[in-house]
C-alpha cells in the first residue's frame, strides 16, 4: 500500500510540476522549445517542443534506476509515477488531445471534453506571455460545466 501511495503522490505531483513548468518556464525563458507548439504551421510530426518530453523524463528514468540499484526503494516507485505521468500526458496531450495518432477522435465523456475544451482555450493564445490552461488534467470547473451542456 506504501508503494501504490508513493507512485499516485508522485503522479499527481507531476501534475503539479506540469503545471508549474508549463506557465514559468516554457511560457517563459524555454518559449524558445515551446512557441512551435502554438504557432505550428510546417507540418512536420516533430517540434522542438518535444524535447520536454525528454527533459521530464530524466528524473523518472533516474528515480528508476536509483530506487532499483537501491532494492526497489521510495525512489523506483516516485520514479514508476512519474513514468506513468509521463505516459498519461502522452495519450491525454499527443494523442487524444492533438490527434498525432488519429485516434482517440470521438467523445461524449464529460472530463475528456473539458480538457480538450480547455487546451484549445490555452492554444488560442499565441504569444508567450498570454495563456490560461497550463494543466493537463485538471482544468477550471467552467470547462466541466460547458462540457456538461453540450452533453445534454
Amino acid at each position: 500500500m506504501i508503494n501504490t501511495g508513493i507512485v499516485l503522490a508522485a503522479f499527481v505531483g507531476m501534475e503539479c510540476i506540469a503545471w508549474l513548468a508549463h506557465k514559468y518556464l516554457m511560457h517563459g525563458f524555454l518559449w524558445f522549445l515551446h512557441h512551435d507548439h502554438h504557432q505550428r504551421d510546417d507540418g512536420d510530426f516533430f517540434e522542438k517542443n518535444d524535447y520536454f518530453f525528454i527533459i521530464f523524463a530524466i528524473p523518472g528514468i533516474l528515480c528508476l534506476l536509483f530506487g532499483l540499484n537501491a532494492g526497489f526503494n521510495f525512489l523506483f516507485w516516485i520514479g514508476a509515477g512519474i513514468t506513468l505521468y509521463g505516459f498519461t500526458y502522452f495519450v491525454v496531450h499527443d494523442v487524444f488531445i492533438h490527434q498525432r495518432f488519429k485516434v482517440l477522435r470521438n467523445t461524449d465523456f464529460v472530463y475528456l471534453k473539458a480538457i480538450r475544451r480547455a487546451h484549445k482555450m490555452h492554444h488560442k493564445h499565441l504569444g508567450k506571455h498570454q495563456g490560461e490552461c497550463f494543466g493537463m488534467l485538471w482544468v477550471p470547473l467552467k470547462y466541466f460545466r460547458e462540457a456538461q451542456k453540450t452533453a445534454k
